[in-house]
């Protein structure tokens, strides 16, 4: 995994690009990329491509960035891994493409030459990459289907410049600082800021599985090649899937596929291993590879029933792993809470066990490890697979009477609040849709609490340009089957701006490259069938779907939600900024939006300035 900086002086009054900015920008990513950086400017002045190098794919020199293909005018810096390279390669060379190198990131480069844009939806991997098209004079910006790598970027009106994190747009010293009223209302409804949107007015993120344009007419509106919901629409209407044995059989070829594909690495691949059937259905796929697995312990925890490290030791010992458990408690935590609040790029609440465990692996030596993330998203194991349809046929009616929600909510929210979840007492009011009582179940901080927290006026204008409920019923728009719509919005929403963040921030920190082999487009198109059908698969037919069991214990264990130790941990120590007794995720919001706003360029100003005026 990598650093990208790309800078695009579009205007015709813009400055050249300042190599110096540049630079900036990309070293401020050097964590995302030890082992190698590079920079180039085009001979114009007008165009400057940055990289900091984790060498995964050929990790000799040859494999370093900015890439160029010179008879084509094209260069790119890419962050990512494309599995099906080695495919799309032999096809190339079919074609008559010429290479030199070894890489993932020449195949991007040939792809591109051949079939411009249109060929980006042949990419199976996880990226983000910016391509420069000397013969167009324009910029493309491409990110994956489900947006596992970040890309974001800030347009001035005259020059673009993009990264692959949003404080390394801000170390460059030239990029505004506001801040965003949509970011922090969107951080504190949902524990993430939500996408498109970042903490900053002038920091966007590029959306999942788009692509944009840019050139000396300014940037396009991004263009998808990919949507979670159009898929989950073709499946809805092609009607019932498979019988139970073929549905069997697909499955299991599709997992290991999936797994095969994301064990393709010049470096040893581990597997961040915990008591869960996600993660043990990873290491059961991918047993054949010489695998190192690798749990975390937490000392509050250890002995006890929520202790994750036994069933983790079944299963390593089943498959016959190298295995090693990391144990941690409070004062760890306590020691490293200022590096994991420095390691995130956004604000979140989640991300801590991550963190950890990557720095487990770093101290391993392994640079890339899987992950069972994506899992509950595709097999349904959240309570809101069963909660939020339930919710909605016990509420609608209630919708049929204006006034009636807001009413009893208004009524009831002061006195609820001391009582219990301040969620019941929007029940009437948003339970009735499927939007709504998705807000319910997934939301941090409910709307008529936001008020107490922020500006009243940033609190209208963040609503205002969150629409939250109108984007949570646009996700699910054309889709009448439960659990499709279930399943549109927690990939869309909460994997994609939480864990699939958190992901990327935490094994960054250690320069460590979490793959997510449930994550895969190509997986998703082939089950999507299936998790419409009559009979959709869940968690224990994922596992009966394995040719190698998990252990007995594993497969009778219960889901374990947010270990317990961290929800104590998080605001140890942290009240007196936050300056409210209030514990727990909630706490921890406000103790990090706290210090994010603390730790960021004033309101209206850019981000300090580095460098001199010209380099």
């Amino acid at each position: 995994m990598c650093g990208i900086v790309a800078l695009f002086a579009y205007g015709r009054a813009a400055a050249p690009v300042e190599r110096a900015e540049l630079v900036a920008i990309r070293d401020a990513m050097i964590r995302r990329g030890p082992d190698a950086a590079g920079a180039w400017i085009g001979g114009d002045g007008r165009v400057g491509l940055g990289h900091r190098r984790l060498s995964i794919i050929d990790v000799g020199e040859s494999g370093n960035q900015p890439m160029h293909l010179d008879r084509s005018g094209l260069s790119i810096t890419f962050n990512g891994e494309i599995y099906n390279y080695r495919a799309l390669r032999a096809e190339l060379q079919q074609e008559g493409c010429v290479f030199r190198t070894a890489s993932d990131t020449e195949v991007i480069l040939h792809l591109y030459d051949r079939h411009g844009a249109a060929g980006m939806d042949r990419l199976r991997g996880m990226f983000a990459f910016v391509l420069w098209d000397g013969r167009r004079n324009g910029m493309l910006l491409a990110r994956d289907p489900f947006g596992i790598k970040p890309l974001y970027y800030a347009d001035d009106g005259s020059m673009l410049r993009v990264a692959s994190q949003v404080r390394a747009l801000l170390a460059g010293g030239r990029v505004g600082a506001s801040p965003s009223a949509a970011g922090e209302v969107g951080f504190l409804l949902w524990g993430s800021v939500p996408e498109p949107h970042t903490l900053y007015r002038d920091i966007k993120a590029l959306p999942a599985g788009a692509t944009l344009w840019v050139d000396g007419n300014g940037p396009r509106a991004p263009a998808r090649f990919w949507d979670l919901r159009a898929v989950l629409a073709r499946a809805q209407a092609a009607g019932a899937g498979a019988g139970a044995q073929a549905a069997r059989s697909l499955l299991r070829g599709a997992l290991v596929d999936s797994v095969r594909h994301h064990l393709i690495a010049d470096v040893p691949v581990g597997v961040f291993l915990s008591g869960g059937l996600d993660s043990g259905a990873m290491v059961a796929l991918a047993a054949e590879a010489d695998l190192r697995t690798l749990t975390l312990g937490f000392e509050e925890l250890r002995g006890t029933a929520a202790d994750e490290v036994p069933f983790a030791t079944q299963t390593a010992a089943a498959f016959g792993t190298r295995h090693s458990t990391d144990w941690i408690g409070s004062d760890v935590f306590a020691g490293e809470r200022q590096a994991v609040l420095d390691a995130m790029d956004q604000p979140s609440i989640d991300g801590v066990n991550v963190y950890f465990v990557s720095r487990m692996a770093a101290a391993s030596r392994l640079k890339v490890a899987l992950s069972g993330l994506g899992g509950d998203e595709l097999f349904a194991g959240y309570p809101s697979f069963r909660q939020v349809p339930r919710l909605v046929r016990l509420l609608r009616p209630f919708g049929l009477l204006p006034g009636i929600g807001p009413g009893l909510r208004a009524l009831s929210a002061p006195v609820l609040r001391h009582l219990t979840s301040p969620k019941y007492a929007g029940l009437f009011e948003y339970g009735g849709s499927v939007g709504g009582a998705y807000l319910l179940r997934r939301g941090l901080f409910m709307p008529w609490e936001l008020p107490d927290l922020l500006e009243p006026e940033t609190v209208r204008q963040g609503w205002g340009e969150l629409a939250p409920i109108a984007h949570l019923t646009d996700t699910v728009a054309g889709l009448d089957n439960a659990r499709a719509q279930v399943t549109a919005l927690e990939m869309g929403m909460y994997m994609r701006n939480q864990l699939l963040r958190d992901a990327d921030w935490a094994g960054m920190a250690h320069g460590v490259e979490i793959r997510v082999p449930f994550v895969d487009s190509r997986l998703f198109e082939q089950m999507a069938p299936l998790l419409l059908g009559p009979a959709p698969p869940g968690k224990q037919d994922m596992a009966g779907s394995l040719d190698r069991p998990l252990p007995a214990a594993i497969l009778q264990r219960p889901k374990a939600g947010f270990v317990a130790p961290v929800r104590d941990w998080l605001l140890k120590g942290a009240d007196q900024v936050v300056g409210s007794g209030e514990r727990g995720l909630r706490g921890w919001a406000k103790y990090v939006l706290a210090r994010h706003k603390a730790t960021a360029p004033g309101p209206g100003r850019r981000a300090g300035r580095p460098f001199p005026a010209t380099a």
